[in-house]
């Protein structure tokens, strides 16, 4: 890397929830930010919150066609692509019996197969410079089983060996893959569904041995030091940031 150049990442659903939290956690260490995301207006007001250093740039990630064109655009503007962080992601809550084949496949176009074709494109251009980063939010639906998301948990558990799979492929050659499993988070939405349902609420705090929820900045903190040179030796890891969830009794 050329000394004194900024780094610029790009974090896609980066106008909401942990992709927010994380692009607000490069913004404010000088990392030019660009936020991907469908919602124009929603990408957009991100963008006057996170203030200069960020760039809202619209792409619906689901549609992979769309993609390379994307991935060029940001190049043509920016000349580099240093992180690239895999955050975008859809839920489908629903039995399983009830869950049809296009919806199992929606949400693997855009929680497997986006991940895959933006990391493709962006890792074209980084190999072109022998380093680069890309980091992949998973979660603990991929370190154990949840029910009613059968879709998401397929997508979340093939993300983990995709990370891997990209760490050992590409690490050789400069570039660090790794993945952050989130656990019980603070938002909006979480609040909501945890207040109307006491007994999810007492098992989501009862295997939570550090006893409350995470908040959004903790995993702009992790992805933050995944994406810096802190953590220049790790790769093909899957950091869960969940407050012991994971391991949980």
């Amino acid at each position: 890397m050329t000394e004194g150049r900024k780094k610029v990442a790009i974090v896609t659903g980066g106008g909401s929830g942990l992709g927010l939290a994380i692009a607000q956690k490069f913004v404010d260490n000088g990392i030019e930010t660009v936020i991907v995301g469908r919602n124009k207006e929603k990408l957009e007001a991100a963008k006057q919150q996170l203030g200069e250093g960020c760039y809202a740039m619209p792409c619906d990630v689901s549609d992979l066609g769309s993609i390379p064109a994307f991935v060029q655009r940001v190049l043509d503007q920016f000349g580099q692509i240093d992180i690239l962080v895999n955050n975008a992601g859809i839920n489908h809550k629903k039995d399983f019996t009830e869950v049809t084949d296009e919806e199992f496949s929606n949400v693997l176009t855009t929680n497997l197969n986006a991940v895959f074709a933006m990391s493709r494109e962006v890792v074209k251009h980084m190999l072109t410079t022998g380093s680069g980063n890309i980091i992949n939010i998973s979660s603990m639906a991929a370190q154990y089983g949840l029910p009613k998301v059968i879709a998401y948990s397929a997508s979340k558990t093939a993300i983990d060996g995709l990370t891997r799979a990209m760490a050992v492929e590409l690490s050789p050659k400069g570039i660090r893959i790794n993945a952050i499993a989130p656990g019980f988070i603070y938002s909006a939405m979480t609040e909501v569904a945890l207040n109307t349902d006491p007994e999810r609420k007492a098992k989501v705090f009862g295997r939570t041995p550090m006893g409350y929820m995470g908040q959004p900045e903790d995993i702009g903190e992790a992805a933050y030091f995944l994406a810096s040179d802190a953590a220049k030796y790790i790769t093909g890891v899957v950091l869960p940031v969940d407050g012991g969830n994971s391991i949980g009794f």
